[in-house]
């Protein structure tokens, strides 16, 4: 058996643990920058606010609703879900952790026990020890153990949000109920193509005929097919190093000079590097962009972007920041407000199988810098120790004028008890 557990409004959720005062009150939460709205609560969702919605254009609803906004904490959000991944490990140690706010667990060898009795242990566990409420299905495949968890979110005084399909009639009464556009792995176009065919709900596309779901939906949508049928098709799975990693952001405000974006693209650079080690990885090739405010139509446009290869493999941030700075001194145009850089790499190997050039090597010294580097960043807090081309003097942040205070991972922010 698989079951689902996902974190019901996690990050609205996250920010009621530490201020309870936000119990029952709307909340959205904005994604970079306090550009958009990416989380909401059950309260928010029910006074329309809707998912993606520029905050500037809702300014008027968040007060007169008197909702709660705030800007993005994702060293809180992080280690809230760190927490609650720890605390699910102890019920299996299969695990397969689908987002921040989800995961995957498999359950061989619980034939004997009473699954909706672990699911309302594990869901007593996880909100006693975080404060996170959670909802768990479970269903004998994952695409299924999706649904059960869809039902246990949508009916939880029912279902005390944990809900089994465990037999045909429940896999049959579930997927009858669940529209197809709601269906894990159907997107958009998929679902307006079923829809034309008259499937409007999972059930009835489980019916269609392996050969028009192959056709038309390639060999992923028969696999989801087969899931949804009760036949297991999908397993959990490990995680996979990436194939290309990217540093990219917004400005704050729009740059013209060059050093100014020079100072971001080299942050970025150093970001990229950082994350290649974190991952035992060497790049072999990397990607410099910037383009101007498209939405400024007052201003002159421009965007580029170059690709270059290493001479070597490496994960050194003075390697990858020197060739971040030759791609964008080749891209930089004077005369343009810049918007957006970044900084991808790829051509992605593991360190331990470098191909070396005959005439350019890494330079050996930069293997232990590198690595008393990472040591105290980690130990002190990111960007404690930064690169001469960083600017020491610049402080550069995103605006995050909502921000709620990093209760659990600063200790110069802990939560403040008055008695």
């Amino acid at each position: 058996m698989f079951a689902l557990v996902d974190c019901n409004n996690f990050y609205a959720s996250c920010e009621r643990v530490f201020n309870p005062s936000l119990n029952d009150k709307p909340i959205v939460v904005l994604s970079n920058n306090d550009g958009c709205v990416i989380a909401r609560s059950n309260e928010a969702k029910a006074l329309g606010i809707p998912m993606g919605a520029p905050a500037f254009e809702f300014e008027k609803d968040f007060i007169k609703h008197s909702i709660k906004v705030f800007s993005s904490n994702y060293p809180l959000y992080g280690d809230m879900s760190s927490r609650v991944m720890n605390l699910l490990r102890e019920y299996t140690p299969d695990v397969e952790i689908y987002s921040i706010d989800e995961a995957f667990l498999k359950f061989d060898g619980f034939k004997l026990y009473d699954l909706k009795t672990i699911g309302d242990e594990m869901q007593k566990r996880v909100t006693k020890g975080t404060g996170i409420p959670i909802s768990v299905g479970f269903a004998p495949t994952k695409a299924l153990a999706k649904v059960a968890n869809r039902i246990a979110k949508k009916f939880p005084k029912i279902t005390n949000s944990v809900y089994v399909i465990d037999d045909e009639k429940k896999r049959v009464k579930a997927l009858k109920w669940l529209k197809i556009e709601d269906v894990w792995g159907v997107g958009r176009q998929h679902s307006k193509r079923l829809n034309n065919i008259g499937v409007v709900n999972a059930y009835q596309f489980t019916k269609l005929s392996d050969y028009w779901v192959r056709k038309h939906m390639s060999v992923v949508g028969l696999r989801l097919k087969h899931d949804l049928q009760g036949i297991p098709t999908l397993d959990l799975e490990t995680p996979a190093n990436k194939k290309m990693i990217a540093t990219t952001r917004a400005f704050e405000k729009m740059h013209y000079k060059f050093e100014d974006v020079s100072e971001r693209v080299g942050t970025f650079a150093i970001s990229c590097a950082e994350k290649l080690r974190r991952q035992k990885s060497h790049c072999n090739a990397i990607l410099v962009f910037l383009h101007t405010n498209g939405h400024r139509k007052d201003l002159a446009q421009y965007g580029r972007n170059i690709v270059i290869k290493t001479d070597y493999p490496t994960n050194s941030s003075f390697d990858l920041n020197k060739y971040a700075q030759l791609g964008l001194k080749a891209i930089f145009k004077k005369g343009y407000h810049y918007k957006k850089a970044g900084v991808i790499v790829m051509g992605l190997t593991p360190k331990g199988q470098s191909q070396l050039a005959l005439f350019k090597k890494p330079n050996p010294k930069h293997i232990p810098i590198m690595k008393i580097v990472d040591r105290m960043n980690k130990a002190y807090g990111n960007n404690k120790i930064k690169f001469g081309s960083q600017s020491l003097g610049r402080q550069w942040k995103m605006k995050q004028e909502k921000l709620s205070p990093r209760y659990s991972t600063n200790l110069n922010e802990i939560i403040t008890i008055n008695v």
